[in-house]
């Protein structure tokens, strides 16, 4: 607690610095309360004006967020390296994690006979002047973008969703910019926004997509940049329908001032069709990650997009890490051209859908209406989140708070279903059923 540290520090730099490495050992933890500025002034004998700026500088780095009337706290995930026992305290002996968000390791493609194959023909070392985008990667995923109604565009590798999303962002935006994002949304997306220095502007979120009023309004107010997640929201489950993508594409149609950003990280996990919004701005950029269907470690996406968004993106990745490594990229070129590969990745989206489907209903039974419509995670609305994931934790389930994944949304827990069996969901239901609806104390007797 912040109560227990010492702070420290006669100016600005120092005081941000003592409270950063606070943060990054874990003495400030996740959600712990600051002094107010004009105390913790007091205590080290400086003007409020040295702390204000102190605690300036971490918000705009994403450290420290601003909570009303509650104050100055820490971000829930802030984006410095911390101790990892800071961040996850460990699970309680038993319990059944359906917390982390992963798709089940036991349906993922083994990568083995693939890097045997690589290894037993890895041909000439690369050099720094031939390095890039493989053209046959790009042909092949032209062709599988292509068939999803993805234009085609200029194309670049990046190393993950995320980082393709935080080099879009970086090239077009600048510190204190506004960003549209989903509400609920990726946590991980929450946490970069913060951590580049620019202002979310939440867009509520129901099962067919970011809602076209939210996003108006969102415009409205300013916003430079809009993320959306195609198929597969987290934590949602949400997919972008055909009649919201029509009308979402009339709203955003031959703008110029704002950078569109489509983000299909589950893409072939996907068993619902794609309604790409790709091509209705002037800047815009398409993202498939492979890590969700061929494995988290494949640290690669391929992005499209207008000519000049995708220069700035490739240009700037020429002038820092350079480019994705060409054996990652072979990897995943012959993962994509494997008929076998293919039939377990089907067989693994169907096995998710039923288990998801599979929760959905049973809940439904309990009177919940839980959402789920794609992807691997169920989102339950529940009056009180902490006092929800305390219920389950009790009954041997750990699961996700909303409050991860919230700006203004309603409160509920995210459920990830990529390890549950059919014969967990009766107990699970039971148990989340109780934890919406907990039953009250009983009065005092009159």
């Amino acid at each position: 607690m912040s109560a227990r540290y010492q702070f420290s520090g006669t100016t600005a730099v120092e005081i941000s610095a003592g409270i950063e490495s606070g943060i990054r050992t874990g003495a400030l933890s996740p959600g712990a309360a600051l002094p107010p500025v004009r105390a913790l002034a007091a205590d080290l004998g400086v003007s409020p004006a040295t702390v204000a700026r102190a605690y300036q500088e971490l918000r705009q780095r994403g450290l420290l967020v601003t909570a009303g009337r509650h104050g100055t706290r820490v971000r829930p995930r802030p984006p410095v390296a911390a101790r990892r026992s800071a961040l996850r305290p460990p699970p309680l002996p038993g319990a059944r994690d359906l917390s982390r968000g992963e798709p089940d390791r036991r349906l993922l493609p083994p990568l083995g006979p693939h890097l045997a194959a690589l290894a037993a023909d890895t041909g000439p070392s690369v050099s720094y002047s031939d390095a890039g985008v493989l053209p046959e990667l790009a042909e092949v995923a032209r062709a599988r973008l292509d068939a999803d109604g993805v234009p085609a565009g200029e194309l670049t590798i990046t190393g993950g969703a995320l980082d393709g999303i935080e080099r879009l962002l970086g090239a077009h935006l600048r510190p204190g910019d506004a960003v549209a994002v989903e509400d609920p949304g990726w946590a991980n997306l929450l946490d970069l926004v913060a951590a580049l220095g620019l202002r979310p502007i939440g867009v509520p979120v129901d099962d067919d997509g970011p809602m076209v009023a939210g996003v108006a309004a969102a415009l409205a107010a300013g916003a430079r940049a809009l993320v959306v997640t195609s198929r597969a929201q987290n934590p949602t489950g949400a997919a972008v329908s055909a009649e919201r993508a029509e009308a979402l594409r009339a709203l955003l149609a031959g703008r110029r001032d704002l950078l569109l950003i489509e983000d299909d990280h589950a893409a072939e996990l996907a068993r619902v069709p794609l309604h790409p919004l790709a091509g209705a701005t002037a800047s815009w950029a398409f993202l498939r990650s492979v890590s969700k269907p061929f494995g988290p470690d494949l640290r690669l996406a391929v992005l499209v997009g207008d000519e000049t968004t995708v220069a700035r993106v490739a240009g700037r990745t020429r002038v820092g890490a350079g480019w994705v490594s060409t054996v990652l990229q072979r990897l995943v070129l012959a993962l994509w051209s494997d008929p076998a590969v293919d039939e377990l990745v089907r067989r693994a989206a169907q096995s998710y859908e039923q288990r998801r489907d599979g929760l959905l209903t049973t809940l439904a039974e309990h009177g919940l209406r839980a959402h789920g419509r794609s992807g691997i995670n169920v989102w339950l609305p529940v009056p009180d989140e902490t006092s929800a994931v305390t219920a389950l934790r009790d009954a041997g389930w750990a699961v996700a708070p909303g409050a991860l994944y919230r700006i203004a949304a309603a409160p509920a827990v995210r459920v990830t279903v990529s390890s549950l069996h059919a014969d967990d969901l009766a107990s699970l239901a039971a148990a989340l059923a109780h934890a919406a609806n907990p039953t009250p104390p009983p009065g005092f007797p009159t």
